[in-house]
């Protein structure tokens, strides 16, 4: 069951920065962390759709990066089939795909992930991503599923917010650019992680409270922790 009280707070927030400036990468990476916290999963990922293929933008925590990155790489799993169905897919238990996604399942049972669920970024059949959820062992009931296609269509706001306000071109950029963050961010992630003895997501916590304590972009500080040695 998740966590309604933390969910509400979290919709609230989300809310708030709608009215406000905001870029999409730090937005998704927000998305990722909080719904992994209001549905107690073992993490979360964002892929965008660019140029007619799904691409991983960000994945908490960064061992199930594996899982995104096999699906960006070969265009194939649950990730990528529900990109291009637009529809909803819950899969309590890898093992059952096994004969489609042989290479995949033997990934997710690696990072200790049992059960996913993914669903599309989309509005009416016009698809611009995925949002993907992983747990060790989940039945997806119904409440779940329905808080978090909130949380997605949220998202999916967002993206249609931006792309009417600063023209198709504009947003095509912002998704290139979050697909770029991601590379830096994990740079920085490891290397405060080591820094500081931490694991890599604490060291991703700690820069995140850290550059909205400095009312700084995510991709900024972590281009400063990278390209000039900053250490917080």
């Amino acid at each position: 069951m998740y966590d309604h009280k933390l969910y509400v707070q979290t919709l609230s927030d989300f809310i708030r920065t709608l009215v406000r400036p905001y870029d999409v990468d730090s937005l998704l990476n927000d998305l990722a962390l909080r719904i992994a916290d209001v549905l107690h999963l073992s993490g979360a990922g964002v892929s965008l759709e660019q140029e007619g293929k799904l691409r991983m933008v960000t994945v908490i925590p960064s061992h199930l990066a594996a899982l995104e990155k096999y699906q960006e790489n070969h265009q194939d799993g649950p990730s990528v089939e529900a990109f291009r169905d637009s529809r909803v897919s819950l899969i309590p238990d890898v093992e059952y795909t096994r004969n489609r996604w042989p290479e995949y399942v033997e990934l997710a049972r690696a990072s200790g992930t049992s059960s996913i669920a993914v669903l599309p970024l989309a509005l009416d059949e016009r698809a611009f991503g995925t949002l993907s959820l992983y747990a060790d062992r989940r039945d997806w009931p119904e409440d779940d599923v329905a808080a978090a296609s909130l949380m997605a269509d949220m998202a999916t706001g967002y993206l249609i917010n931006a792309s009417t306000h600063h023209q198709q071109n504009e947003l095509n950029d912002q998704l290139s650019h979050a697909l770029e963050s991601r590379v830096v961010i994990e740079q920085a992630k490891g290397i405060i992680a080591e820094s500081r003895g931490l694991s890599v997501s604490q060291a991703f916590e700690l820069i995140r409270r850290h550059a909205r304590s400095h009312n700084v972009k995510v991709r900024d500080l972590s281009e400063a922790i990278v390209d000039m040695g900053l250490r917080i």
